[in-house]
Formats: structure tokens, sequence, C-alpha cells
């Protein structure tokens, strides 16, 4: 809170007239007295009286994930698929492993059909080619940029989606924000018209040691980056709300699906890869896949921290071996899992839908299915659950 002040309130004051500024000043004042009071509650009265425990149980959890999902999918249902698709895209990514590793001299084992050992070595050496490109610790926002301009351009060259001029920053997150993801988009209000989005990129905290600042680097490498600029910016968030925001409905703008913003983000992960991103790089595929690891991870650890009781260790030993996240990555995740609770499987349940839903339309208008057509009639009902989309969109004649 304090940080809101002094980097976003206390430099725009020399724009006020005096009087205006001497009142601003003494309302920071009075605000530095309150923040600091309250902070003296939380420590010495709040957390000594905390006995409670942060895990929703049964109950709440399946009654919070029915109003977040918006969708038929019981818990039950959507951890069976979770656990499915997780042993189908360890597959797919041993696959590709044996791809880049079969000329080289210190790959693991690779036989056709390997064991759960042998498996999870050559993704892991597989993995190891794309960490070895990261940005320095400095050059994460310069990376980004760079990633947003390329992304950007192969969306308008390969025109899958139409494309709006709505203006992106790039930007620093705000401190306050700071602690449970890496970056985010934040578009203009549901009511708002013509206004700015924002990418916010957390900085590495300055207190890492260097073993931690190297983790979060193999986390977020150069592919890596490529892949949540996808996610966050371009064609992810940034577009899909973008046009989102073009829809009349104030009601549905303010009630928008995050099983449907979500599951769109990850989509066009996989979407660009489809496309030929990075001319079909075999390793940027192999991070794609790692990504959608993170969606069926975050299913399977939501439920299984607030219902079952998951511990650290088990949480830490799903994401780190099972979904080969780095232990940053990891130690961020359940810190979220811990502060938040159904939200984390609107990726894996949206990118379902998603998928579901292009498969279907491709089935339904036949040859009259294009990219462009199905993406544009699809973000075009604003940021619906996907099932309503289902009904309004497949009836619609493709001109």
């Amino acid at each position: 809170m304090l940080s809101l002040f002094d980097q976003l309130v206390v430099p725009q004051l020399g724009a006020l007239p005096e009087a205006d500024q001497a009142a601003v000043k003494t309302a920071i004042a009075h605000a530095r007295t309150a923040v600091a009071q309250h902070q003296i509650w939380l420590e010495k009265r709040l957390l000594p009286e905390a006995k409670g425990d942060f895990r929703l149980g049964a109950t709440l959890y399946d009654a919070k994930l029915r109003f977040a999902l918006d969708s038929p999918l019981s818990r039950e249902e959507i951890l069976a698929r979770a656990r499915a698709e997780l042993v189908r895209t360890r597959a797919e990514m041993y696959d590709i492993a044996r791809r880049v590793l079969q000329n080289r001299s210190d790959a693991p084992p690779l036989p056709p059909v390997p064991s759960a050992e042998e498996q999870q070595a050559a993704i892991a050496a597989a993995l190891e080619l794309a960490y070895e490109q990261r940005p320095p610790r400095d050059q994460v926002f310069d990376t980004a940029r760079h990633a947003f301009e390329q992304a950007k351009s192969f969306v308008h060259a390969a025109d899958f989606v139409t494309l709006y001029d709505d203006p992106l920053e790039i930007i620093p997150m705000p401190e306050f924000q700071r602690g449970v993801a890496l970056a985010y988009c934040d578009p203009p209000g549901p009511l708002d018209r013509g206004q700015k989005t924002f990418y916010d990129i957390s900085p590495i905290p300055q207190d890492w040691s260097e073993a931690q600042v190297t983790s979060f680097l193999r986390e977020y490498n150069t592919r890596s980056i490529d892949n949540l600029t996808i996610h966050e910016a371009m064609p992810g968030h940034y577009l899909q709300l973008m046009h989102s925001n073009r829809y009349h409905s104030p009601l549905r703008a303010v009630l928008a699906s995050g099983t449907f913003i979500e599951g769109w983000a990850v989509y066009t992960e996989r979407l660009m890869v489809e496309q030929g991103f990075l001319e079909g790089d075999p390793l940027m595929h192999l991070i794609q896949l790692k990504w959608y690891l993170r969606s069926i991870g975050n299913a399977i650890l939501d439920q299984a921290v607030h219902v079952d009781g998951m511990s650290r260790d088990e949480a830490m030993r799903l994401m780190t071996h099972d979904t080969f996240q780095e232990e940053r990555e990891a130690a961020a995740k359940w810190v979220r899992a811990q502060l938040t609770s159904a939200q984390l499987p609107t990726y894996f349940v949206g990118v379902q839908e998603h998928l579901a839903l292009r498969t279907e339309a491709r089935a339904k208008w036949g040859r009259s299915f294009t990219l462009k057509r199905y993406h544009d009639t699809v973000l075009s009902f604003g940021s619906p659950p996907v099932r309503y989309v289902r009904d309004l969109a497949l009836d619609l004649p493709i001109q």
C-alpha cells in the first residue's frame, strides 16, 4: 500500500495546485499512520489468533467449484481427465525428447517403450536444452517485449484471428500484487472503453540467492517467456479481452467466465505451436507442453490440497517431478494454492472446453470452417461460459 503512494501518487503531486498538493500530502500522512496501525493489528492480534485451516473441505470446495467453473464437470471427473492428460502429455513430451536427443552422445537411454524412470530422465534432459537459453537477470523485461512483438507479427501474418489496435503497455508488476504469479494481464475494466491494457511482469526479488535466481530463469527461459507472452498477451488474454470489450452487454462483461478466459489463453499456447510459431522449433513445442502440464497439475493440485489434505512435500513432488516445474515456480504455486481455491482448475477445464468446441465446429461447418472465422465467431460474444458460446456459435451461418 505504501508503495502505491510513493510510486503512483507522490510523483504526480507537482501537477496539482499548491492547495491541492497540501491536501493530498495530509491525506497521505493520515493513510501512512493508518497502514502502520493496521500492520500492528495484523501481527500482534490477528496472526496469533489465526488458528483455522486454510483448506476448504469437500462441501465448501465443491460448491465454490460449481460457481467458479460453471461447467457440468464434477471434481471427480476433472481429476480423472487431468490424470489421463498427464499420462498422455508426458508420452508426447517423451517422443519429442527422443527426437532432439537422438544424436547426442550424452543422451540418456531412449527406448521406444520407456520405463517411468527412462521417460522422466529423457524429458528432463531435453528440457535442459531449452533451459540453456535464458535471459540474464536484468533482461527479462526486454525479452518479454521482444516476445510480444514477435508473437504479434506472427499472428498478423498467419491471419487466424482479427487484430485490433488497442494499446498495450508492458510494465513492472505493482509491488502489492507480487508473490502469487510472475505475470498477469490487466485489461480495461468491464465498463471501460478505449483504455490501455497492461501486461505486468514481476521483477526478480533483490534478496533472492543466486540459486533461486537460476531456478527462476530456468523455469522462465527464453521459450517460456515466449509462451508466457502468448498466454498473457498475444493472442491470449490481451487479444481475447479486446474482442470481449466490443460486445455490447455490460452484464456479460461484469460476469465474465474465468474458465472461458483462462481456457482461451491456454488454447492459444497450443494454437501457436500448431501454426508453426518459431518455425516449428521442437524445443518450443516441448516448453508449450510443459506449460500444459502446469494446467493439468493446477487442476490436480487445487482439489488435492483443499479436499484431500495434500501436504507441501506431496505438492512439491507433483509439481517438480510429475510436471517438471522448477523449485521457485513450485514454491510460489504452493503459496497460491493456500491463498486461492477453485481458480487453478479454470485453465485445464477451460482449454478442454475450447478444444472440444473447435472440434465440434470443424465437424459441423465442414468446408466452411476456417480458423479465422471460427476464432472471430467464438470471441464475438464477450467472455461467457464456453457451453453458452457453443449454443450460440455452432448454428450461425458461415458467410
